[in-house]
């Protein structure tokens, strides 16, 4: 249905309403279809379709530009009339027109609905040259030819073709025709000059012929074995060699092109290299669409990211790396050493092998920031490896590629995103790891950790050889007995205590404070949480060997701060121990303190638990019976076993302690430890068990002041336990003043504070009679 028009507008003669077109360029004497759906471009053809006069229609160099103005638009275009015009279905308008004359655009023209501007007509040259005839001669044989080769093209095109006599309406209509790009179909259209133009298009024309010949002969090869897969493998091909043929390279062969380049830049050992190089050839005999090709072109890829040279060894200043250590950690001061002496090997041989250093401790107190001040230390980039909770062996070792979605294992993921085989790697909390019916992947550090296998560590993505040698590896862990033998072999294991009161405080004063008022967006000079009340947040509201509660602790005070200073409270403020009960509540912890008198048969033991030592109390008592041994508290195996051991030494002294044999018979003896909800178990409490024992059949008190520890023999030695520095420090915490140990552990006191041994007075044990003596 043909469209209503609008009143036209009067234009001058040499002013045209203009059509920008965004992908088609309209040739001279050429019949072509236009759809037009800009408000201007739709207003434009209303006035030419309402005035019979024609329009221009011009090229946009940038097809994304909505309103493009003189800049925005080819010099040169072509007047056409248009035949038809009528609505399309979503609001714009189709038109027909006919190309009639080459025009060049002088200046846009202002003041219209439309696009307007002034032009200049190009009239065709009247005189034909020989050899423009000549070409045309060339082009009508040429045409025909191409013609044939094209399927499903109307014999009568060839012959209008054939009867075209005009040199230069041939030489446009051919290029029509042409399937090439805007920007060459532009160009023929501003080549004025017949016989430039004719040879042009005959160029053009000849490389197509020569495409479809060769591809017809691709497709007459493979004719007679064709199937599905193999009709891909024939259109990729035509593809490429068409595009080879017009100097396009395709995606396929930029992206193996790329992959070359990648592996010729990666220095991947000559093995790893040459199996590398075999992947690549496959990959490029099989197309894109192929199942292994994304697999295959992932493997690739992870070949080559992968940092394969080594790159070399930094410089190491042990005055900075020292630095490094102190600023970032209190205390600890035999690991720092120990550290410092790994980096000062290091660095008078470079080519040795790193040690392995495990660090092993409760939580909090400082293991995987000791790993990052080694990589700061060393200059070298930290990764973290998190094993909490990984039971499969293929998450460390990698999945075979045969898998559909297979990535390398954690450990070359992790040396990948360090970007560097000299890099530290911490293996996060080794001990969490579990063996299921997927592989133990313990297993897997047998061979990372083992300096003479690691070089030629296999990951099953890869398949191939990779060297890990140089990495510096460090491994954290809560209880080392969870990990194997072999494992803690491969490993130097060096123990992370828990802090002392007095180091807790001054890390507060370092790190801890300093960091939550940053996190709270408060000042120090709005702000201030005394010594006190930091010494009665660590006493009262925290049982941790580490820091963590502590600091989270501190943030709850802070916060509480903030809310103040956000409110506009009077600065500074300045928050004491008798404000936190405000604040923090109540206390959370009740420490243990040592007995207000002596008792008889109530004797003080001495005991390790992951959050720092702490005290017990053993109480033992007899009631009429048949001669049994009661134990409540919820003991150990091994605890239940230290209170028999210990009543029968009491036993066997029956004569040394002046007792009757009878004294025995007809009672039960009930040995009970308090906070009975609490599981216990170890042997160090073997010669509490005895004393308070001796104590309640000697009538004999303990002394309250005193604390011991240690595992006693049915022959009456005191042997060696764990545990002695926490043990210590929870003496003194609880008030104690004499300490009974075993004569073996005196050089665990070594790393007890010297302020803390000078308010405590020290036992040594080497028998139970030493004991009894100094606790009766």
């Amino acid at each position: 249905m043909e469209e209503e028009i609008s009143a036209p507008l009067s234009l001058p003669p040499d002013v045209v309403p203009l059509v920008p077109m965004r992908n088609l360029v309209l040739f001279p004497q050429v019949l072509m279809p236009i759809s037009v759906g800009r408000e201007r471009s739709v207003a434009a053809m209303q006035q030419v379709a309402s005035t019979h006069r024609p329009v221009g229609i011009v090229l946009q160099r940038d097809p994304d530009d909505e309103d493009p103005a003189a800049g925005g638009l080819y010099g040169v275009g072509t007047l056409a009339q248009v035949g038809r015009l009528a609505r399309s279905e979503g609001g714009g308008y189709h038109a027909v027109c006919q190309g009639l004359q080459r025009f060049r655009l002088l200046g846009l023209v202002e003041g219209y609905p439309f696009l307007a501007a002034r032009i200049e007509p190009i009239p065709e040259a009247e005189v034909v040259s020989t050899r423009a005839e000549a070409l045309a001669m060339q082009l009508r044989e040429r045409a025909v030819e191409i013609l044939s080769l094209l399927p499903g093209v109307p014999a009568e095109l060839a012959h209008a073709l054939q009867a075209m006599r005009s040199p230069s309406e041939l030489a446009d209509i051919s290029a029509s025709l042409l399937d090439s790009d805007l920007a060459d179909k532009q160009r023929l259209l501003e080549t004025l000059d017949a016989e430039e133009r004719l040879q042009k298009v005959l160029d053009t024309v000849s490389r197509r012929i020569e495409v479809l010949r060769i591809s017809q002969e691709i497709g007459e090869r493979t004719k007679e074995k064709i199937s599905d897969h193999e009709r891909r493998y024939l259109l990729r091909e035509q593809l490429k060699t068409i595009e080879k043929e017009l100097g396009h390279g395709s995606d396929d062969g930029g992206d193996t092109a790329k992959l070359e380049e990648a592996i010729a830049r990666a220095g991947m050992p000559e093995d790893v290299a040459a199996e590398a190089g075999k992947e690549l050839a496959r990959l490029r005999r099989m197309g894109p669409s192929s199942p292994e090709s994304a697999a295959l072109t992932t493997w690739l890829e992870w070949m080559t990211s992968l940092p394969w040279t080594l790159e070399p060894n930094a410089g190491i200043d042990l005055a900075a790396a020292r630095a490094v250590l102190e600023a970032d950690h209190f205390g600890l001061e035999r690991i720092k050493r120990r550290i410092v002496e790994s980096i000062a090997v290091q660095k008078l041989n470079p080519q040795g092998r790193a040690p392995i250093l495990c660090f092993v401790g409760p939580p909090g107190v400082g293991k995987t920031s000791l790993g990052q001040s080694i990589a700061r230390a060393l200059g070298r980039p930290f990764v973290r490896v998190s094993l909490g909770g990984v039971h499969d062996e293929a998450e460390m070792r990698g999945h075979r590629r045969t898998y559909v979605g297979a990535l390398p294992g954690n450990i070359l993921q992790a040396v990948r995103k360090a970007g560097s085989r000299r890099c530290v790697m911490m293996l996060d909390e080794v001990d969490k790891m579990s063996a299921s019916y997927q592989g133990d992947p313990a297993a897997v550090l047998l061979e990372v950790l083992d300096p003479e296998q690691n070089a030629s560590f296999r990951d099953n993505y890869l398949g191939l050889p990779f060297d890990l040698s140089r990495v510096v590896f460090i491994a954290t862990a809560n209880v080392i007995e969870n990990l194997s033998a072999p494992v803690q072999d491969r490993m130097e294991i060096i123990e992370l205590p828990g802090y002392t009161q007095e180091e807790k405080l001054e890390i507060a004063g370092r790190y801890l404070l300093p960091r939550q008022l940053a996190a709270n967006g408060l000042r120090p000079e709005q702000c201030e949480l005394t010594p006190e009340a930091l010494r009665e947040i660590v006493a009262r509201y925290t049982r941790e060997a580490g820091v963590r509660q502590f600091e989270r602790e501190i943030g709850r005070v802070l916060r509480h701060s903030a809310l103040q200073v956000a409110e506009g409270a009077p600065g500074p403020l300045r928050i004491g121990p008798d404000d936190l009960e405000a604040i923090l509540g109540p206390a959370k912890v009740e420490r243990e303190m040592g007995l207000p008198a002596s008792l008889t048969g109530v004797a003080t033991g001495l005991a390790w638990t992951p959050s720092g030592g702490d005290i017990l109390f053993i109480e033992a008592t007899r009631v009429p019976g048949s001669g049994r041994l009661l134990l409540t508290g919820q003991l150990g195996d091994v605890m239940k076993e230290s209170a028999q051991a210990a009543l029968t030494l009491v036993k066997s002294r029956a004569a040394q302690f002046g007792l009757e044999a009878s004294v025995f018979e007809g009672i039960d003896v009930h040995v009970h430890v308090p906070a009975g909800a609490v599981p216990k178990d170890g042997p160090s409490a073997g010669v509490a068990m005895f004393v308070a024992l001796a104590s309640l059949f000697t009538d004999r008190p303990v002394h309250r002041d005193a604390a011991m520890t240690g595992e006693i023999s049915l022959r009456g030695l005191v042997l060696p336990v764990g545990g002695v520095k926490e043990k210590v420090l929870a003496a003194q915490r609880a008030g104690l003043r004499r300490v009974l140990l075993p004569a073996r552990n005196r050089k665990d006191l070594f790393d007890v504070p010297q302020s803390v041994k000078d308010t405590l007075e020290f036992v040594w044990l080497e028998t139970a009679d030493d004991a009894l003596g100094a606790a009766l």
